[in-house]
């Protein structure tokens, strides 16, 4: 079984090969949301192989096989360097392919963190600056030049005030292409908190989801998703094809 070794323990990933390097278009690297584990995945692992999109995906720690306490996952700073060491691995297995960096929920806000812009609205969180940076790291982890894109399902509000010129947290380059995919009905991370964020990068692409809640990768519209994540992901990698 895959194993690395993480911030507080081995780390537990899988992978779902396209076949040969001719076949693949590109990898996509998943980050579950909490009480979830990669191999809740597999169904939705099947829509992107079927594009030629490799998919790999982490155990956040104390979930899946990865060690650690399920109650106490970690501070976004060592989910940060978790995923940032798991985006290394792939990186190195597969220094040719074009990389995606997905995340949901808690995933979501790791894979902003990975960047520095998973930061709350500053008035809603403290004017202490270094405060900030303690429970949310400002300084990107991992390079946005190494991603040909970032996909965010279901993000909570409380990683959506940074990333912005003039708001504390890195600003997401323009020049990285990134899916929101979000619920309308989602209760657990209000859809509205990603719409005044969308408007703030003009890089973002919103697809909302009537009729559905917060884990859109295991409701009823899971595969109207995950098409449309396929087919985004595919458009991501012709295009940087076509800029080279």
């Amino acid at each position: 079984m895959p194993f690395f070794g993480g911030a507080r323990g081995r780390m537990h990933y899988r992978r779902w090969p396209v076949g040969n390097d001719d076949s693949r278009a590109c990898v996509v690297v998943l980050l579950p949301g909490i009480g979830q584990h990669s191999g809740h995945y597999h169904r939705f692992a099947r829509t992107p192989r079927a594009a030629g999109i490799e998919m790999w995906a982490l155990d956040t720690s104390g979930y899946g096989l990865s060690e650690g306490d399920p109650n106490n996952p970690g501070t976004l700073a060592e989910l940060v360097a978790d995923a940032t060491m798991m985006v290394e691995l792939v990186r190195a297995e597969l220094p040719d392919t074009p990389t995606i960096l997905m995340g949901h929920s808690l995933g979501a806000v790791t894979a902003l963190g990975a960047l520095g812009a998973a930061v709350p609205n500053r008035a809603s969180a403290t004017d202490d600056l270094n405060t900030v940076e303690a429970d949310y790291p400002r300084t990107p982890s991992l390079s946005p030049e190494t991603l040909a894109g970032l996909v965010l399902s279901g993000v909570p509000k409380r990683a959506l005030g940074g990333g912005a010129p003039g708001a504390p947290g890195s600003p997401l380059p323009r020049s990285l292409p990134v899916l929101a995919v979000h619920g309308v009905e989602d209760r657990r991370a209000p859809i509205d908190a990603m719409r005044v964020w969308t408007r703030r990068h003009e890089s973002v692409d919103l697809r909302e989801y009537a009729d559905a809640g917060h884990d859109l990768l295991h409701e009823p519209v899971h595969a109207r998703v995950a098409a449309d994540i396929a087919e985004w992901m595919q458009g991501v990698v012709v295009g940087s094809a076509q800029h080279r």
